[in-house]
Order: C-alpha cells, then structure tokens, then sequence
C-alpha cells in the first residue's frame, strides 16, 4: 500500500507541476494574443498611413506635372514676345528708314556694324581689333583736344 500511496503522491505531484506549467503557459498564450492584437492593429493602422501617403503621393505628383506644363508654357510665352518684339523693333527700323530693306539678303541680324562697316559677329578679333581702334580714336581726340588747349594758352599769354 505504501508503494501505492507513493504513486498516487509522484501522480498528485505531478499534476500539480502540470497545472503550474499550464497556468505559465495560459499566461504566455494570453500574452501573445495581445501581442497578436497589437500586430494586427499596427498592421492595420501602417495599412491606412501607407493609403494615405500614395494619395498623397498621387497629389504631389498630379500639382508637379502641372508646374512642369505652366513653366513650359511660361517658357513658351517669354520666348514668343522676344520673338515679337524683335519682329516689332525690325518694323520700327523699317519705318524710320525707309530705305533699309530688312528682307534684303544684306540685312542679317548675326551682324554688327563696327566702324561703318557691317561685321559678323562670331568674328571676335574684328570686334576686338575694331575696339582697339576705337580707343585710338578716343585717345587721338583726347590728344588733340590737349594740343588745342595748349595752343589756346600759349595764344593768351
């Protein structure tokens, strides 16, 4: 009888230790399932942040395309009224001289008129050797002027 009475303890025992890993276990099952909870809710709420940021997203890129297309057009609009202008401004020139044809092959706006003489533009040493000579002019004038005014004293005293 007392081997039994052994038994039944180790057995009584051993539910005990099986009732206490069950309630651990309980507790841990209950905590994952908020854990789960929690999860789920968080999946949820990233789920409508994320809806959220492409309709934003979607916004943003809808006002960008627009911007682009105004600029193009604003782009488009400055580059006309050059246009206009300088058609308007070779209108002008016509109607001041009349004699100036401004469809003649002659008339090329690439051209500048340097010292009397009508010179192209990409033509930088003619532009640079036309400015040199213009200064000598200056300083010939300049010369001059100083000579005449020398002349002048000397003619007073």
């Amino acid at each position: 009888m007392e081997e039994l009475q052994g038994k039944v303890d180790k057995l009584e025992e051993e539910k005990a230790a099986l009732e206490k890993a069950k309630e651990s276990w309980d507790v841990e099952r209950k905590r994952l399932a908020t854990w789960r909870v929690r999860c789920l809710d968080s999946e949820e709420t990233f789920n409508k942040r994320i809806g959220e940021l492409e309709e934003d997203y979607d916004d943003l890129k809808e006002k960008y395309d627009r911007a682009i297309g105004e600029l193009d057009d604003l782009k488009n609009s400055i580059i006309q009224e050059h246009i206009n202008d300088f058609e308007k401004g070779l209108r002008q020139a016509a109607f001041f001289h009349r004699e100036v044809n401004v469809t003649d092959v002659k008339f090329d706006v690439n051209k500048d008129v340097i010292d009397g003489r009508l010179v192209n533009e990409d033509e930088g040493s003619a532009s640079e050797e036309a400015e040199a000579r213009v200064e000598e002019k200056v300083a010939e004038e300049v010369n001059e002027v100083v000579d005449v005014g020398e002349v002048a004293l000397d003619a007073a005293e």
